[in-house]
């Protein structure tokens, strides 16, 4: 009571001069200015918050309703997960943040004939899965979620540009994601094909890495929770008509002690793994983290502080291979829904173990429409290839390549947030260690590595492509029982070591070594395939054709 007291006096005083909000925002800076009144109960915000460059912020600068919470600890008060709030003070990293590359192309299809992953073997490939109605070039954080919004394989179609074609204009800038967009169906919640062509294979986890919009109302793994708004298993359409921002500052940087950090729990859970080996349990200069959980609100949410700066884990809180849909146990045949933890797992090993994992897990994501294997699919698995790579073992981050040091206009120097193409910047990248080659020198050795691999590529294709054929030609000899099912699992390897890579982005560049042998590892894994179906088709013509003499 005495504590419930003391609170209500402050805000008494505060309340002479305007809200609590207002009063906290427009004091004077002080040591631990913000933590004067909340941190009595906020004992754990408030040791992160002592001590570090926040420490002069009030709360009432990311929060509001705080002066309701103090006389009704029930009213909580809200987060800002605006980034804007961030750009008053960082405002070379929030412009750089939302900067996209002129030459990427909207909607542009991985599909495309010059592209990574070409119809119609890509079709072919995936089975009939939802990502066959669209499988896209990455554009720029800017856009990570209103282009997930318009996906054709997404919401089927419900969400529109509300300026149209005339959007893919704009190039780059802060913007709200209902800025842009609007529903054509706000009174129906169904999430189903709505247009020709389309998919809604959009559920609650693929956003957990899109927006930390969310993140106050998400249980740990996405959990059903009592407190929790949000789970792995709550209808889509509703839980995204509440996100409004792409990449927030809080997914990497936390807003109470500016240390950096993870929030993505998959990635979390993949950390502190104990049943399986991971790329990070087994690195021998891995980065300390210190799991925190912050669920305060009645439930379990987790946070993990960086022991230090690192760009490989911050980005692979998203681009990594993972889990977030519905599948099949292949161990019982049953389906797996999304009431199962397992819809929302980050495996975190590399390609020579990612079979081998998912066998673990006992986890596929889909049959394939012609030959019948489970198998899965993958997502882009870039911090996994990078891990362990040439530029990795020399202590190359992430950042440095996709996120350097640059200087604005008034010469200080600052981490640029446009997560684009070294390419845009050889000089302050490539050239920062290889400092007797040019920029044109740089250029022309990665469009020799691109090449090499895009060339492997085309041979798994071609290869798998026969196998494909041997499966028909099987099927129409009436082939059954154990060829079919070893051929089965040799699909399985061919399309995860060819996934793998065309779902990744600039893998031939991150480890080009691992790609030539992976992709290898599908071409043979193919060919045996081919090879033991038409032994098969060719054995069985042979009997009948003894059978009739």
């Amino acid at each position: 009571m005495r504590k419930m007291n003391n609170l209500l006096s402050i805000l008494a005083v505060l309340a002479l001069s305007g809200t609590a909000s207002a009063a906290l925002a427009q004091a004077p800076a002080q040591p631990n200015a913000a933590s004067a009144t909340c941190v009595a109960c906020h004992s754990n915000i408030g040791a992160m918050h002592q001590g570090n460059k926040h420490q002069n912020l009030p709360c009432a600068t990311c929060h509001e309703g705080t002066d309701k919470h103090l006389t009704n600890p029930k009213q909580k008060p809200t987060v800002s997960m605006n980034p804007q709030q961030c750009g008053t003070c960082h405002a070379d990293q929030f412009k750089t943040m939302y900067q996209a590359n002129p030459h990427s192309i909207a909607r542009n299809s991985k599909k495309n004939s010059d592209s990574i992953a070409p119809n119609p073997f890509f079709d072919e490939a995936l089975g009939a899965h939802g990502f066959t109605k669209e499988h896209n070039l990455l554009r720029a954080h800017a856009y990570g979620a209103v282009d997930q919004f318009l996906a054709d394989r997404s919401f089927g179609g419900r969400f529109v540009l509300k300026d149209g074609w005339l959007f893919f204009g704009e190039n780059g800038g802060f913007f709200g994601v209902w800025d842009k967009i609007k529903d054509t169906m706000p009174d129906n919640n169904q999430q189903k094909p709505h247009k020709p062509g389309t998919a809604a294979a959009a559920n609650p986890v693929c956003w957990t890495c899109k927006s930390s919009d969310l993140m106050m109302d998400w249980a740990y793994l996405g959990d059903p929770k009592a407190g929790a708004k949000w789970s792995r298993a709550s209808n889509p359409v509703e839980l995204v008509r509440n996100i409004n921002h792409a990449l927030n500052c809080n997914l990497c940087h936390d807003p109470h002690s500016a240390q950096p950090r993870v929030i993505r729990d998959a990635l979390i859970q993949a950390v502190t793994r104990t049943d399986y080996p991971t790329l990070y349990s087994e690195s021998a200069n891995k980065t300390p983290v210190d799991v925190k959980d912050m669920g305060l609100r009645g439930f379990t949410r987790k946070i993990a502080i960086l022991g230090k700066p690192d760009s490989k884990l911050m980005c692979a809180q998203c681009h990594v291979e993972y889990n977030c849909n519905p599948g099949t146990d292949p161990a019982t045949g049953k389906p797996i829904k999304m009431d199962d933890a397992r819809t929302n797992l980050f495996p975190l090993v590399d390609v020579t173990k990612i079979d081998d994992f998912y066998k673990h897990a006992s986890f596929k994501d889909f049959k394939h429409n012609q030959t019948g294997a489970l198998l899965t699919k993958m997502q882009h698995p870039d911090t996994e290839i990078y891990w362990n790579s040439t530029h990795d073992k020399a202590g190359v981050g992430c950042a440095a390549c996709h996120m350097p040091k640059v200087k604005n206009e008034k010469g200080e120097t600052y981490t640029s947030h446009w997560a684009t193409n070294p390419r845009a910047y050889v000089q302050e990248t490539c050239l920062q260690c290889h400092k007797d080659k040019t920029e044109e020198h740089m250029t022309r050795v990665m469009d020799a590595q691109k090449a090499y691999y895009m060339g492997k590529l085309r041979e798994t294709e071609g290869a798998m492509s026969q196998m494909f054929i041997a499966f028909r030609e099987a099927k129409d000899a009436g082939i059954t029982g154990e060829p079919i099912k070893q051929a089965q699992d040799l699909h399985s390897v061919a399309h995860t070591n060819w996934e793998w890579w065309t779902a990744a982005n600039g893998a031939w560049f991150h480890n080009p070594q691992q790609a030539q042998a992976s992709l290898a590892k599908a071409t043979d894994s193919a060919k045996a395939a081919t090879k033991i179906l038409r032994d098969a088709v060719a054995a069985k013509v042979q009997g009948q054709q003894q059978a009739k003499k």
